[in-house]
Parts: structure tokens; C-alpha cells; sequence
């Protein structure tokens, strides 16, 4: 079996590779180390990655239509990856036979999905008989830990990613602002509660998978990990507190974790929650002041933490110059600093949020010897 220093990948993103549905395959693509050789999407066979990612060499990516096509690329593949993030985390029917035939031509087999492949009898048989793994990033750890209201280590900063949805990036925000972290000296770790950040640091927990009553105590134990691993904790942030299906998990990190500041993302353009399998269903997006006001307050209930910053999300927005003006108009709006930190760098946003942060009178007093703060300080 490969390490992950041999691992080479085909994308299986079959009519969904992109930014929304394909943010697996995307994230992945971005931010990890794998080598991905080819992506499978029949739909857009002929294209090439770096028509979304840009020129950069490690997104020359070829977009096939077949696995037998991904194949025959040298080096070979070792490795298949589920690309796709779909409501509700179900396996398409029709890629079973795919993903068989990929287990039979000696490909281990990466996926996010609440279906969990390792368990399903044919694939599981498969696998045995040609000396293959199946991992599945969403099968939740044996730790079953309520929170105990555990302080955060002196000199720590936990700096969570809190969202107006879901799939709009705060994993991705979370990534750039530790790249940016990094790049200014910091010691900067990053904490992955969800299958596509795992698939990036090779490590973490999908919180959507665990047992409600362990939601924060696995967040704290989490957040213990990721001071253990660097000074300035980034934690990615996991769907929204207003979400009529996801606001519960989001809640979990924000008192599972105590962070002591948090960081807005918002996509605008966007005016309903994602609900792609109900599209007559609309949950307006809310308003940033208001929005964000009530994420201080709940997270005041355990412990105090403020949003020090707004990190947007302009996809939608082709126009740079545009782009631009939203975040100038962001940043007056709710008084906060504003970019895009995927899209125009996370530097200049990390140093507003790190002299923000180390700001904070809850900080200040964390790392005093003796000081009484509230479970996060």
C-alpha cells in the first residue's frame, strides 16, 4: 500500500466537477499533496483543471471521460478519490461500477461520504481480493468524550471559521489565512472537522458524522490537538448557525472549540441557503451586522469570542474591479476587515486578524498566570 509521500490519484467527479458540487475534488486539487493525475467527468472530458484553478503547473489536470482513459496516464494511478461533497453524502448508483472497476485494477479508494464504502459487502470482498483499502475520512474515532469545559493552553490562539452557509469555504479561508500565518513565522496549525480538510493534513474529525451528545467534547479534544500542533490554531468552520439542516454542528464547534475569535465567511450573490435536493425550499441568506452580533452572543453563552473579521467569498463576481468594491462595501458595512483571501491572497487579511486577536482582553488575560476567563480563556 502506498504511503501518502506515493500516493497518486484519479478524481472520480463524474457530472459534478466544480466548484460547489466538486469542492472535494477541488479542495484537494488546491490545498493537498497528493499528485492528482487525472479527473473523471465524462461531462466535461477535454477540459483541463486549470480552466478554474489557473495556470499553475500542479493544476495541469486532464479531464477524462473514463477510468480505462485515467489509467493509462504515466505514472499510474494508486489511488481513487470520491470528488464529490452531495447532500446528504450518498453514494450515486451509478458509480458502483466505477468504483468496483477501480478496486479490481489495484486502486485504493478515498471517500467523504456518509456512505461508507468500507462496509458494503461487494466492495468490501473486492477489496480483500486485490490487496486494497478502502478509507472512509467520515467514519467518526472511537473517542465518545463529553466537553469538560477545558481552558486553552497559555500563549494558544483559536481562531474558528464560521459561515452565512455551507460550501462557501471556510476551509478554504482557514487554509489561506494558515498559509499566510506561516509565511509571517507563525507556528500555525490547522484543525480539519470535515472529510475534505482531513483528505488535505491527514488528519482530523468529520463532526458531521458524530454522535450529537460528543459534538463538542470531540471540538475540545480537537482544539487540544491543535494547540499541541501550533501556537495559532486555525479551526475549519462547518455549516451555519441559521441552517434549518446543518445549524447544529456549527453550534458544536463554536462551544466545542471556545475560540477566542472567529472569522465570517460569506459568498455573496447568493440570497437562499443551499438546498440543491429541495429547490423550491428558500432560507434567506441573513444579513452580515445582525448575523454576526448573534454569533458573539452564543458563543458568549460558554465563553467570549468576537468576529474579528469578514473573509468573502466573490466567485460569483467575475469582474475583479467589482469583486473589489463588494469587499471596500463589506468592510464599511460591518466595520470589520474585508477581502477575499482565496481569491486576492491571505496576507493582508491574517495581518489585520492576528493584530486583532492579540487585542482581545480575553487573550490578554489568557496568558496570565492565574487568570479566570471563562472555559475558552
Amino acid at each position: 500500500m502506498p504511503s501518502s509521500a506515493d500516493r497518486r490519484l484519479v478524481i472520480l467527479a463524474e457530472g459534478n466537477f466544480g466548484f460547489h458540487h466538486g469542492k472535494t475534488a477541488m479542495g484537494v486539487i488546491r490545498f493537498g499533496t497528493d499528485r492528482v493525475v487525472a479527473v473523471i467527468d465524462s461531462t466535461q472530458a477535454g477540459r483541463n483543471v486549470r480552466e478554474w484553478l489557473g495556470d499553475s503547473g500542479r493544476y495541469d489536470i486532464p479531464i477524462v471521460g473514463s477510468l480505462n482513459e485515467a489509467l493509462g496516464f504515466i505514472p499510474r494511478a494508486n489511488g481513487m478519490l470520491i470528488g464529490i461533497a452531495p447532500t446528504g453524502g450518498r453514494l450515486p448508483d451509478d458509480w458502483r461500477a466505477m468504483i468496483l472497476a477501480a478496486i479490481r485494477s489495484g486502486l485504493d479508494i478515498h471517500s467523504g461520504l456518509h456512505t461508507f464504502l468500507g462496509d458494503d459487502p461487494e466492495f468490501a470482498e473486492a477489496a480483500r481480493s486485490s490487496g486494497v483499502r478502502i478509507t472512509d475520512y467520515r467514519r467518526p474515532p472511537d473517542r465518545f468524550e463529553t466537553a469538560v469545559g477545558r481552558r486553552h493552553a497559555p500563549g494558544k490562539r483559536v481562531i474558528l471559521t464560521v459561515g452565512t452557509d455551507c460550501a462557501i469555504g471556510k476551509m478554504s479561508v482557514g487554509l489561506e489565512l494558515r498559509r499566510a500565518a506561516t509565511a509571517a513565522g507563525r507556528d500555525a496549525a490547522f484543525v480539519a472537522t470535515g472529510q475534505t480538510g482531513m483528505m488535505v493534513e491527514g488528519w482530523g474529525v468529520a463532526v458531521d458524522r458524530v454522535i450529537a451528545d460528543f459534538v463538542q467534547g470531540t471540538a475540545e479534544w480537537l482544539a487540544a490537538e491543535g494547540e499541541r500542533r501550533g501556537d495559532w490554531v486555525i479551526v475549519e468552520g462547518q455549516g451555519s448557525l441559521d441552517h434549518p439542516a446543518y445549524s447544529s454542528v456549527t453550534l458544536g464547534l463554536i462551544h466545542g472549540t471556545t475560540p477566542h475569535a472567529m472569522v465570517m465567511v460569506h459568498k455573496p450573490g447568493m440570497a437562499d441557503h443551499d438546498f440543491d435536493h429541495e429547490p423550491d425550499v428558500h432560507f434567506p441568506i441573513a444579513q452580515l451586522p445582525p448575523f454576526i452580533a448573534l454569533h458573539e452572543q452564543v458563543a458568549g453563552l460558554v465563553a467570549p469570542s468576537k468576529v474579528v473579521a469578514v473573509a468573502l467569498n466573490t466567485s460569483l463576481i467575475p469582474d475583479e474591479e467589482e469583486a473589489r468594491r463588494i469587499v471596500a462595501a463589506t468592510a464599511l458595512e460591518t466595520g470589520l476587515p474585508c477581502d477575499d483571501p482565496v481569491r486576492f491572497g491571505g496576507d493582508p487579511l491574517w495581518r489585520e486578524i492576528e493584530a486583532a486577536v492579540d487585542g482581545l482582553p480575553w487573550v490578554t488575560l489568557a496568558d496570565e498566570p492565574g487568570s479566570i476567563t471563562g472555559v475558552g480563556g
